[in-house]
């Protein structure tokens, strides 16, 4: 199927984007919520998280997100991974938000929720799942406790807004808690929250209720899919797309899509991009942004013709804290090739720890 890109400016990259909720972003690139493991173990923010993320907002992207953040301490993922479960976290993001802010770029917070890829060796206890899962071991969340999740999920928002940042996206995608619910191949539960697509998105949705609710309608919201792997369908990414722009409550729509620019996996869309089935939807004003290999100019400005709102920068983002910048003052800038010198990484903000944790990506750093 032949595809439409109408060609963008690297001028009109840097323009303002608006939301129906919250302050405007002030250009169209956005840091990706990128794990790496270098906050303290209780989750409070550690100098060196703060130091990368504000290095990003000080580089130029117009939203600094977090990397994923712990709702539940039940649901923590990795080591070093930032909390924003308890109120204990709330000194340290209030201290980061500012500092984002005060770099001219708006701050969000990624909620997050594990599930079955909670390690037992990090959270002390048995992993939850919707369901019963003998590959990971994780066991079905009770009634009350799919409650206690959306609970907590709303709480966590409630301390982002406390904390001054400008809003949170929930991280549906990945093959995490809420994308675990989402997938017929996992959630095989009879009670509101299993069987139909309508019953299987009820905690993503009462979530998005509950904090609109709590956090007000200068608060943005935004919400992470994947629209394949993971036990997603497309057909259902896309009813749950558009359930979410038509009931007016989000602000931007986050499709992780590995690759921008490949052909659907599935049977019936293979002859399909991605980004352009996503496109190609109504969302009225609520922002599409799209992840997936945006290592230059070129190709930001290649996805944003594609009819993007946002571009979302991760590994170009950890190899040059400044890579907007590097946009704007040059149509053909590239991220630094790799392997990237450790050194360099660490002159680029980050910790011995995440430099480590970024030696697990073949090929990205070098000695």
């Amino acid at each position: 199927m032949s595809t439409t890109t109408n060609d963008v400016s690297n001028a009109s990259v840097f323009e303002p984007v608006t939301f129906p909720h919250g302050p405007a972003m002030p250009n169209r690139l956005m840091l990706a919520p990128l794990t790496n493991q270098q906050s303290h173990a209780d989750g409070t923010l550690s100098d060196e998280e703060h130091r990368w993320l504000t290095m990003r907002a000080l580089g130029g992207f117009g939203l600094t997100m977090t990397c994923a953040a712990s709702v539940q301490a039940v649901g923590v993922g990795f080591s070093g991974q930032l909390g924003i479960h308890d109120d204990a976290h709330i000194p340290g993001l209030t201290r980061l938000a500012c500092d984002i802010k005060m770099a001219g770029s708006m701050a969000i917070v990624q909620l997050h929720h594990a599930g079955n890829r909670s390690p037992r060796e990090i959270t002390g206890t048995t992993p939850l799942c919707p369901s019963d899962d003998a590959e990971t071991g994780a066991r079905a969340m009770t009634n009350d406790e799919v409650h206690e999740m959306i609970g907590a999920f709303v709480s966590a928002a409630r301390r982002a807004r406390d904390a001054g940042f400008d809003g949170v996206e929930l991280h549906g995608a990945h093959g995490y808690l809420l994308c675990q619910f989402l997938s017929a191949e996992l959630n095989h539960r009879t009670d509101e929250f299993g069987g139909s697509l309508e019953n299987r998105a009820r905690p993503l949705f009462a979530i998005i209720e509950g904090v609109r609710r709590e956090c007000g309608d200068d608060f943005h919201v935004g919400v992470r899919l994947s629209p394949e792997r993971f036990g997603m369908r497309l057909d259902e990414i896309r009813e749950v797309f558009l359930r979410l722009v038509s009931e007016g409550r989000i602000d931007m729509i986050d499709m992780s899509l590995w690759d921008c620019f490949k052909n659907a996996n599935e049977e019936g869309w293979a002859d399909q991009r991605l980004i352009d089935i996503f496109t190609a939807l109504d969302r009225g004003d609520v922002r599409l942004a799209v992840a997936g290999k945006l290592y230059s100019a070129a190709t930001v400005r290649e996805a944003l013709g594609a009819g993007a709102d946002i571009a979302v920068i991760g590994r170009a983002g950890i190899t040059n804290h400044d890579f907007p910048r590097g946009m704007r003052n040059d149509p053909n800038f590239e991220m630094r090739p790799r392997p990237v010198p450790a050194q360099t990484l660490r002159d680029e903000g980050l910790s011995e720890i995440f430099v480590d944790y970024m030696r697990n990506w073949k090929g990205f750093v070098g000695d």
